[in-house]
């Protein structure tokens, strides 16, 4: 199924050839650098830089990451909006509309400028302030213009950063730590959430329980439930968390679930350098910015491959954003609600007494190993994201931003390359020898090269590779990926009558 998988892709590529449609790789490698980046693309990459610096000290919190992201994308939005003949933004509506006289690109660009500072300012203000300040005046603007004046372009981007940042203020998201019944530091959990089970106390095995880590320190810790309380966040274009909560999972003890566990441990001991690179690409994102920096960077790819203007890419950049914000407020419902395990500990107790092929560790390849003892393919300072595992949020979040694209740039067409290193994250210091040994003998059929081409024909193929990464990876088993996918495409295709609305400056059509 998994060489199966990895052939569909390549047999698209082959169409696409065949059809002249296929975008060569030199023409759009994913990542690449623009050589004409409107402001939006710009301020975009400064927002995952800041994001991405974020991560370096706190570790990934995808749920944060997402929310943070919409945030600073809406107040680009709203601030462009004012200077558009038909868009409406999202907390003035057209109230702060300029005449025509002053829609000017340098107005758009300076508006969005102060609404991308501001918001930069206050969700990564202490660590980064500098920073942030320092690319404000690489932009060419005055970091201490405080202007409110709506008849200034600074005026407006500030108004504008203002506005969405208290309409964020006590969304759900706990981001200042003052929610009743929170422990006083940012983002944490007030909802009481505690975990049925416990790594040597297994109630219930269905349910989840936290994962051993072991930290820079290298002490062991076993983290708890990032953000259980995000189901209580406000999203953005939904009505409510639980809209589009997925059908219960199976069970611990049911033979569905048996059979799911079985491919996982399966897939992860066979596992090739394509496989591998693409298990980490799709961990990893850009700087581990999750994959709302992950699908942002593909917008990026499609702003580059389509020539956008910067009124074209602030609207997807805004749309993207707020799709995946909403996708993880979705998925932690139902990862809430259900309260899954994960592979890591059913794999274990599916064979408690038993050994299976599994990966061994960096450079060790796969071999024999005690069924208690399974790892996923994964380095021991973050062996599975501490969090349930139904559904999966790489899977949502990719099918929505997937669907979002495929809406916005009216195909599903995508056409881009990503060249990767395969093992750069769990095994990088191993020649691919080691890293596909056998029973303890190195491999004598694989290319010494590391470096692996990642198709990305369509949208679409593009998020179930997130998806199928995570089952090939260790993460999810295979009912965590398809409903996920499921519940991604579901909310893109609710929302994006929404944002047309947003775009077509339609208010009637906001109202519900």
């Amino acid at each position: 199924m998994v060489k199966l998988f990895l052939r569909s892709l390549w047999l698209i590529g082959l169409l696409w050839a065949g059809t002249g449609l296929r975008v060569q790789a030199a023409e759009l490698i994913h990542q690449a650098s623009h050589p004409e980046p409107t402001a939006a693309y710009k301020w975009l990459d400064i927002l995952l830089e800041t994001s991405a610096r974020e991560v370096d000290r706190v570790g990934a919190r995808p749920t944060i990451l997402a929310r943070s992201m919409a945030i600073v994308e809406t107040a680009m939005y709203d601030a462009w909006a004012a200077y558009d003949a038909k868009a409406i933004g999202t907390r003035f509506g057209d109230k702060l509309r300029r005449p025509e006289k002053e829609r000017t690109q340098k107005n758009k660009e300076t508006a969005i400028a102060y609404a991308a500072y501001r918001s930069l300012l206050d969700l990564y203000g202490g660590d980064d302030k500098d920073w942030v300040r320092e690319q404000m005046k690489k932009m060419g603007y005055d970091p201490d213009n405080n202007s409110m004046d709506r008849t200034k372009p600074e005026g407006i981007g500030n108004v504008a950063a203002a506005a969405v940042i208290e309409y964020r203020r006590h969304d759900g998201s706990n981001q200042h730590g003052d929610e009743a019944g929170s422990n006083g530091k940012p983002y944490s959990d007030y909802t009481y959430y505690r975990s049925v089970n416990k790594p040597n106390d297994v109630q219930n095995p269905t349910y989840w329980m936290p994962i051993p880590f072991v930290g820079k320190d290298g002490k062991t810790f076993a983290p708890n439930f990032l953000t259980a309380h995000w189901y209580r966040v406000k999203p953005f274009a939904l009505e409510r968390a639980d809209q589009f909560r997925s059908p219960p999972p199976p069970e611990w003890g049911s033979k569905q679930l048996a059979k799911e566990v079985e491919e996982c441990a399966e897939v992860n001991a066979n596992l090739s350098l394509e496989q591998k690179a693409i298990v980490e690409f799709m961990r990893d994102g850009p700087r581990s910015t999750g994959q709302s920096g992950h699908w942002l960077r593909f917008a990026q790819d499609v702003s580059r491959r389509d020539k956008n203007d910067l009124d074209r890419d602030v609207k997807m950049f805004f749309a993207v954003a707020n799709v995946v914000h909403d996708t993880f407020v979705s998925s932690w419902d139902t990862k809430r609600y259900y309260d899954t395990s994960r592979p890591y500990w059913w794999v274990r107790q599916h064979f408690p007494n038993k050994h299976i092929l599994g990966w061994k560790g960096p450079g060790k390849g796969v071999g024999k190993i005690p069924g208690k003892e399974w790892h996923p393919y994964s380095p021991s300072i973050f062996v599975t994201p501490p969090f349930p595992g139904y559904v999966s949020g790489h899977a949502t979040a990719s099918a929505g931003a997937a669907r979002t694209l495929e809406l916005f740039t009216g195909s599903d067409k995508f056409g881009a390359v990503a060249i990767r290193k395969a093992g750069e994250l769990t095994e990088d210091a191993y020649p691919t020898s080691q890293m596909q040994a056998r029973n303890g003998k190195p491999a004598k059929d694989v290319p010494e090269s590391k470096e692996i081409r990642l198709p990305l024909p369509t949208f679409k193929a593009t998020a179930e590779m997130a998806a199928m990464s995570r089952l090939w990876g260790g993460y999810h088993i295979r009912t965590d990926n398809n409903e996920g996918l499921i519940m991604g495409k579901k909310i893109a295709d609710y929302s994006w009558p929404k944002y047309q609305a947003y775009f077509e400056g339609k208010t009637a059509a906001l109202a519900h």
